[in-house]
């Protein structure tokens, strides 16, 4: 199974290596991940497999939203069902 990680934030040094050490942390393997940085403006999408999570999904999602948190910047994790459900016309 996969997931969808968005980061959006003021950019600064470290927001990619944060995100995907907390994301091995919990044994969610980075697949695909695309950035761009626009004006001073942080913008980055993730593909994460996470089969072999060491904590449930949603309780993975708190900690991903909290370090979001802690680093202002607004970080969202949404199964690949329903985000493809989502955007399914």
């Amino acid at each position: 199974m996969n997931a969808i990680l968005s980061v959006v934030g003021k950019d600064t040094v470290g927001i990619l290596a944060s995100v995907s050490g907390r994301c091995a942390e919990y044994q969610a393997n980075v697949i695909d991940v695309s950035q761009t940085v626009i004006n001073d403006y942080f913008a980055m999408f993730m593909i994460i497999n996470i089969d072999a999570l060491t904590i449930e999904f949603n309780d993975f999602v708190d900690v991903l939203t909290d370090l979001g948190k802690s680093k202002s910047l607004d970080i969202h994790v949404m199964h690949e069902d329903i985000f493809n459900l989502m955007h399914k016309i």
